[in-house]
């Protein structure tokens, strides 16, 4: 009769006693508890109850020891002041945990000394399993093809790339959905305020942005390129003489739209019926902000839960897709309306 029958719980608690009481081998249990596919279905329930029943907790660094993995993410951060870097990072952390893994990161611009180099480096002499690279500037990715890294490496980024895994919101439907819905309320000349050009995503918009605009055969402005922030949009705005021409704005980010919004109301151009307003990322302020903020909708949960799904296929020898993109999504509110003309 095993001590589970005859309700005494072991003394110490390892793989060993577990296997005992489930009358398994050592090994089964640790196949078990790292998801080893080629285990029949009534030995793993069998294994399953017994942890279940004692509460047991496998000890990570033994589990390190047996598989040769830490169960640990390497992130690093281009920036972890906006938004998008933020939430990626939260919804990949919150994937990474119901997997069983835990996630070190670092954030670059927090440390102005720390190179891609560097951070690579502190992750690595961290012990982690695999790398993932959110909100990208151009510039940190080819530096990372110049670094050898014996990990799996996956990268926030839209384009794909023979060097790296690849995962993101799809940065061209967004921008389609968010230039077609003006041209649909009749906006025929559409100014682009483009983020750090340096940043794949801000490139991304960019370029999408230009390439709808000649779909449509609308007239072609050049871009004003911002920093992200609420304050550029404002002094974009604030600085302008009159009424501007264009009739409606595509802004790379919602900070930077609300930014333009506030210094269009200190000059008394109205926002929708002067120029309309489409942002990118709906952020919780976007629905309550006057006028609601017609925007982008970017899932980054579902962008962090696709991330830890490729970085484990690659992780356990599995097939994984090579470029994987999350659909955005138009969210439609009052910053937008037919142009005033019409």
């Amino acid at each position: 009769m095993s001590d589970l029958e005859t309700g005494e719980r072991p003394e110490k608690l390892g793989i060993r006693e577990v296997a005992a009481l489930a009358g398994v081998s050592h090994m089964t249990v640790s196949r078990v508890l790292n998801g080893h596919p080629n285990i029949r279905p009534a030995t793993r329930q069998r294994v399953l109850d017994v942890i279940e029943e004692l509460d047991f907790k496998p000890n990570s660094a033994a589990r390190a020891l047996a598989t040769q993995r830490t169960q640990r993410i390497g992130v690093i951060v281009d920036s972890s002041v906006e938004f998008g870097p933020t939430s990626t990072l939260r919804g990949l952390e919150l994937a990474a945990r119901s997997s069983g893994y835990s996630v070190a990161s670092v954030a670059m611009q927090d440390d102005a000394n720390l190179t891609p180099e560097g951070a690579v480096s502190h992750l690595i002499a961290e012990g982690v399993d695999a790398l993932c690279i959110v909100a990208p500037r151009s510039s940190s990715v080819s530096a990372l093809r110049r670094i050898s890294i014996d990990v799996p490496v996956l990268v926030v980024k839209a384009a794909k790339d023979p060097n790296f895994l690849t995962v993101s919101v799809d940065q061209q439907l967004g921008t389609t959905l968010a230039v077609d819905h003006l041209v649909s309320l009749g906006h025929r000349d559409i100014l682009h305020l483009a983020g750090p050009l340096d940043w794949l995503d801000a490139r991304g918009r960019e370029r999408a942005f230009h390439t709808r605009v000649e779909q449509w055969g609308l007239k072609a402005r050049p871009i004003v390129v911002g920093d992200w922030t609420a304050d550029f949009g404002y002094d974009y705005a604030i600085g302008l003489k009159g009424v501007p021409e264009y009739t409606a704005m595509f802004v790379a980010n919602d900070e930077m739209a609300f930014g333009v919004v506030h210094g269009f109301h200190d000059r008394g151009i109205r926002v929708p019926e002067d120029v309309s307003i489409v942002g990118f990322d709906d952020l919780p302020l976007s629905r309550h902000f006057i006028p609601p903020l017609t925007t982008v909708r970017q899932d980054f949960h579902a962008l962090g839960m696709k991330a830890m799904e490729v970085l484990r296929a690659a992780l356990e020898g599995r097939e994984i897709p090579q470029r994987s993109k999350i659909p955005s999504q138009l969210i439609t509110r009052s910053s937008t309306a037919a142009p005033r003309s019409s």
